[in-house]
């Protein structure tokens, strides 16, 4: 999805947006202490996958085989008590696996016929692509509407589909042959791309100890799909001053080879830039972060912790940076050193936490 990230921004508060906040960092920890029950390690990826779900927004999580991407997943859809759908991507997949078909319907009484929609996998909260790139663009294409625009059109008929809604989708970096790269215009419509790296050496042992016994591990349901499209209301209204925004598009912007004033680096290595999209997600992502954090506003600190997961698929490198072995979150790294916040600038915690309880209680009195 994408719409103005700034949307609601000067708008009041709505009644208990604060209290929610305030509880907001209880209720993550008490995610992740379910998730970790199933999954060891992964913190990053976890806190990632939240951010991208408070946001309403999709995931593309890359990794070698056996890393739990599918079962981190299909945990998460389980704590948060979303309807859940796994697709595997197959070469021979076709769209209306997808989305769903028409079918002959009869009716025994009249023996009149007609055509009924028959919803497809994709009608769900939380719908995993697995191995997105193992299916022609073809049926990859699929997606983009419903990932847009949160509706899948058929017969001239449009369905909408279940809220919140939510494309997570995994592939495989390593096994190429047989694969379709996924459409950069595909590519642009996911909010993170997210890397999952092997766990360390404490993190397999436990993995393995978890995996090789008879425990069985019950999850409890944290989160309703009902608080979480309050919560995406409330991400919205979180504070983000100018030059946290100024911040954000000038480190996109700086990764556009025909823009006047970049990098040399990024002339040399990259072929084509992040476009607005990548602007508008992290201010949206940082706001998340901030509130994950227990803080009342976005701050250039949450635009730089989720910089790579925003930027890494939207920065294409040319041959040069592949001769030189210098990848997107190389150049994405060296954008960050080259722009550096302004610490005097920064909101001040208690003040933000004022202007936000004070609109709070200015919307309340009001309703």
């Amino acid at each position: 999805m994408v719409s103005d990230p700034n949307a609601g921004e000067t708008a009041h508060a709505s009644d208990g947006d604060v209290k929610m906040i305030e509880n907001l960092e209880a209720s993550y920890q008490a995610l992740r202490e379910q998730i970790s029950r199933v999954i060891v390690g992964q913190e990053s990826v976890i806190e990632e996958l939240l951010i991208a779900l408070f946001c309403d927004g999709h995931v593309i999580l890359e990794g070698v085989p056996g890393l739990a991407k599918t079962l981190l997943i299909s945990t998460l859809a389980q704590t948060l008590s979303l309807s859940f759908s796994r697709i595997q991507f197959t070469p021979d997949l076709m769209p209306s696996d997808i989305t769903g078909t028409e079918v002959i319907e009869e009716d025994k009484a009249t023996g009149t016929r007609s055509l009924r929609f028959v919803n497809g996998p994709v009608f769900a909260n939380v719908v995993l692509a697995d191995e997105i790139n193992r299916t022609p663009p073809k049926t990859q294409s699929a997606l983009l509407e419903a990932m847009q625009e949160n509706q899948v059109t058929a017969a001239g008929f449009t369905h909408k589909l279940p809220q919140p809604f939510f494309v997570l989708a995994t592939q495989n970096p390593i096994e190429q042959e047989g694969t379709y790269p996924l459409p950069e215009a595909q590519l642009d419509r996911f909010m993170f791309k997210v890397k999952v790296d092997y766990p360390s050496e404490e993190e397999e042992l436990q993995i393995v100890q978890m995996t090789t016994s008879t425990k069985d591990t019950k999850l409890e349901r944290t989160v309703s799909a009902r608080d979480i499209l309050k919560l995406q209301d409330v991400v919205r209204r979180v504070p983000c001053a100018d030059h946290v925004m100024r911040y954000a598009i000038h480190l996109v912007r700086s990764t556009r080879i025909l823009e006047g004033n970049v990098p040399e680096f990024v002339k040399k290595y990259v072929s084509w830039g992040a476009g607005p999209r990548a602007s508008q997600f992290l201010v949206l992502a940082a706001k998340a972060r901030a509130v994950l954090k227990g803080r009342f506003f976005a701050a250039t600190e949450d635009l730089r912790a989720i910089a790579h997961s925003v930027l890494r698929h939207r920065v294409l490198t040319n041959f040069n940076a592949e001769a030189d072995g210098v990848s997107s979150d190389d150049i994405i790294d060296m954008l960050i050193e080259q722009t550096p916040a302004d610490p005097s600038l920064e909101m001040d915690e208690a003040v933000a936490s004022r202007a936000f309880k004070s609109a709070d209680q200015s919307a309340g009195a009001n309703g």
